[in-house]
């Protein structure tokens, strides 16, 4: 601990500054140094809603005070928050000690926005963004983002408050009520790391370990709780601030190197090898590797929708197109493998229980994944136990790299792949996802792409993901309501990048995270979202649908309780309520090619914008059944 150090702005953000892998030029998003942000003057200029008024107390004098200076020494530059008495004195810090600058405060209608917008930027920085919850309530609001983020593995640091701990210090009836015996306890079983500072003098180590821990693989969000009585506080001493430059995230631990030399062999030797690309880092150059690998081994490639563009959907060895569940194109790659090198695969024992059934995979199965060291008791995110061969316990990137290196370099050909079918358009002439995809790649031209949200229905084997910010993945929870503020995330980090930001999601999740929408009105985030609006939960349709159908029942009922109709939610109405230009309902060609043109047009001008089309939801229903059953 050195007195009153200032953290380096070259500082690591991500163990690709290890050197095993080149770091993501964040440079040419929107970014500041460290944290994907722009320059102080456009800064200014771009982001402030209104100037704090001066003068601003610069000296470090209350116990949130130390809070505050610790977010700006850490390099983090935005907090989204949806206020709450319990952390006044952090705001007022934040506001009359910081300025609002450094980090400045994304404000959020709802703190699972928040949290939602934290987990979008991480989805494209790989590093944790800051979130402030209120008390106990709003860390109850938050918790399903938090939940999301957990499951998806993305960096965050949440700042939560409490009452005074003190109860001689509460006012009455509310500070009782806000205040928590283990507040952390609310989500620990979805937290890596959670702490109480127990006084103003403990916090730089509590943030400090923080955000060493959420940024460390395995990432996940950490919660740090602020005793409302200490953040009220006068300092009685000056604070030691601890040197962050000897307290920076860990580099993955490299691979076992006998076992890099028996899987390579094993690779080298096998005739039909498959690779799962699973969980990675979202950069061309571990893109790169992945890819290099595959075409060095001649192994086919799959792709996990869930997690995200890991090697691009187009390549040669990449069969079929990604996926949520095991496709029937991958059933039949994974039933002719000899050798599946699965890098961290999400649910592993899953996709080898759906290709194979009761029976034993025969093939040598190799696994890389550091998710080991995050499972608890509570939820069962360890998914099915898989039989495994080799297995390493570490990043996936750090084994695909020692795997290149200890391969031979020539490059085997491209395996022969099956055949993945077209999607089709909707009977009757009625809108479909490929339409809005056709409206879209007419618009967007050359300009690079890139979807926080894609919708089920969307036509791959037409719009190929190649690049590793193409597709960011699905909410790692499985819930609804995250996709608004995934896609307020993503732009806020892509601000600036060149790259437009297209969210798709279907009306269900839009109407749960409308009010999201508010804040990329607020602060300018240019994002498009596009509703697949079917006017139904109609997922759950065709549960209830496939239930009906195994019990012998009327299918016909499967709508009652789902349809989202009679009166169909204005959802474009609702986006203009928010500040956000919208059209809609979308229900011909004509206007989906012309509220497209708009769409796009607001996003070069740096403007966010919604399409509502309504879709038939009966396109694909057949096989939707089927996936259902």
């Amino acid at each position: 601990m050195t007195e009153r150090t200032r953290i380096p702005s070259e500082l690591p953000t991500s163990f690709f500054d290890s050197g095993r892998v080149a770091r993501i030029p964040f440079s040419n998003l929107a970014g500041r140094k460290g944290m994907c942000m722009s320059t102080e003057e456009e800064h200014a200029d771009t982001w402030k809603s209104e100037p704090v008024a001066s003068p601003l107390d610069q000296s470090v004098a209350w116990g949130s005070d130390v809070a505050a200076q610790m977010l700006r020494r850490l390099g983090v530059d935005w907090i989204a928050l949806t206020p709450g008495a319990s952390y006044r004195g952090f705001h007022d810090s934040l506001v009359n000690h910081l300025g609002n600058e450094r980090p400045e405060m994304l404000l959020c209608l709802h703190e699972e926005h928040a949290v939602s917008i934290a987990h979008g930027f991480a989805k494209v920085t790989g590093q944790a963004m800051a979130v402030a919850l209120h008390s106990n309530v709003g860390l109850m609001h938050g918790s399903m983002g938090i939940f999301n983020a957990w499951g998806d593995r993305a960096p965050m640091l949440v700042l939560g408050a409490t009452g005074p701990v003190d109860a001689t210090r509460r006012r009455p009836w509310i500070d009782w009520l806000h205040t928590a015996q283990d507040q952390g306890a609310l989500i620990r079983h979805f937290t890596k790391w959670d702490d109480q500072p127990g006084s103003t003098e403990a916090v730089p180590e509590s943030m400090a370990r923080g955000w060493k821990i959420t940024n460390t693989s395995p990432k996940a969000p950490v919660y740090i709780n602020m005793d409302a009585g200490w953040q009220e506080a006068p300092l009685d001493a000056e604070i030691t601030w601890p040197d962050l430059a000897r307290h920076a995230p860990l580099a993955p631990p490299a691979p076992n190197a006998a076992l890099i030399e028996k899987a390579a062999k094993a690779l080298a030797n096998a005739k039909y090898p498959v690779i799962l690309m699973g969980r990675g880092e979202p950069s061309e150059a571990a893109m790169q590797v992945r890819v290099a690998l595959a075409e060095r081994t001649g192994a086919a490639m799959l792709s996990d929708l869930k997690t995200g563009t890991m090697v691009p959907s187009n390549h040669a060895n990449h069969a079929g197109v990604p996926f949520n569940k095991v496709s029937t194109v991958a059933r039949d790659v994974l039933a002719r493998a000899d050798v599946i090198l699965s890098l961290g695969w999400i649910d592993l024992g899953g996709a080898l229980k759906q290709t194979f059934g009761d029976e034993a995979c025969t093939a040598t199965i190799i696994h890389a994944s550091d998710d080991m060291q995050l499972h608890r008791g509570w939820g069962q995110e360890h998914f099915a136990l898989p039989a495994v061969d080799i297995e390493f316990g570490c990043a996936a990137d750090a084994v695909a790299e020692a795997l290149l290196e200890a391969t031979a370099a020539s490059d085997k050909p491209a395996p022969a792949l099956p055949h993945t079918p077209a999607t089709s358009s909707a009977p009757g002439g009625s809108l479909t996802m490929r339409d809005i995809a056709e409206a879209l790649k007419r618009e967007a031209g050359d300009t690079p792409v890139t979807f926080p949200a894609l919708s089920r229905s969307w036509p791959h084997e037409l719009w190929p993901l190649r690049h590793p910010l193409d597709f960011l993945g699905k909410d790692g929870g499985g819930g609804i309501g995250a996709g608004p503020g995934l896609a307020v995330g993503a732009a806020l980090a892509l601000k600036g990048s060149g790259r437009l930001v297209v969210a798709t999601l279907g009306d269900g999740d839009t109407l749960m995270g409308i009010t999201a929408l508010w804040t990329a009105a607020k602060y300018r985030l240019p994002v498009l979202f596009v509703i697949g609006n079917n006017r139904s939960y109609f997922n759950d349709e065709l549960h209830q649908e496939s239930v009906a159908v195994r019990r012998g029942r009327n299918p016909a009922n499967a709508w009652v309780g789902q349809r989202l109709d009679e009166p169909a939610p204005n959802i474009a109405q609702m986006a203009e309520a928010q500040g956000v230009a919208a059209a809609g309902p979308i229900k011909t060609l004509d206007a989906l090619s012309a509220a497209m043109a708009d769409g796009v047009a607001a996003l070069r001008e740096g403007r966010p914008y919604l399409i509502d089309v309504w879709i038939d939801p009966r396109q694909g229903r057949e096989t939707a059944v089927k996936r259902a059953t």
